[in-house]
């Protein structure tokens, strides 16, 4: 997962971004997982987008504030201790060409709780989670299992799908 900062921003953070491809049909699907994570994170969000790409793209990203550097901290102009201009990083949750497939539900919302509440029980989602967390080689076979369940693998699935695309 690639993590940048960027200049802060205007949006209602944190932000997720659901870029998905028209021309493979993926919309549905996008909004399928915009309405999951508002369901669960409801107001800890403070947006979610949806927005159309081509070229078999599936990705979904977070923006959210360094929650460090809203704190109060002398400023050199004598101003008020806050820093009105906190630093905001973006993070790939999920690239379908990366990762690839699509997420699970429980496995985005587990990659979205861990940046904007990571002290957070997510009940059912998490009740395997901490086991295949500690040994490396359950948290491999969980990778594998979460694979897409079709038997082609994820690069000729996306040809499969998206010719228009290639």
């Amino acid at each position: 997962m690639a993590e940048t900062a960027c200049p802060a921003s205007t949006l209602p953070l944190p932000r997720i971004t659901i870029r998905f491809c028209t021309q493979c049909k993926w919309m549905l699907r996008a909004a399928y997982f915009a309405q999951e994570l508002l369901s669960t994170f409801s107001t800890s969000l403070g947006e979610v987008a949806l927005q159309p790409a081509t070229g078999g793209v599936f990705v979904v990203e977070i923006h959210y504030a360094d929650s460090s550097v809203q704190v109060a901290s002398p400023s050199a102009s004598g101003a008020s201790g806050t820093d009105n201009n906190p630093t905001t990083h973006r993070r790939v949750l999920w690239d379908r060409k990366i990762d690839g497939g699509f997420p699970e539900t429980k496995e985005l919302k587990r990659r979205v709780r861990d940046v904007i509440e990571p002290g957070r029980n997510l009940g059912h989602v998490d009740r395997d989670y901490p086991r295949q967390r500690q040994p490396d080689k359950e948290e491999s076979k969980a990778d594998n299992i979460s694979q897409p369940s079709d038997s082609q693998p994820p690069s000729q699935k996306g040809q499969k799908e998206c010719e228009d695309c290639q």
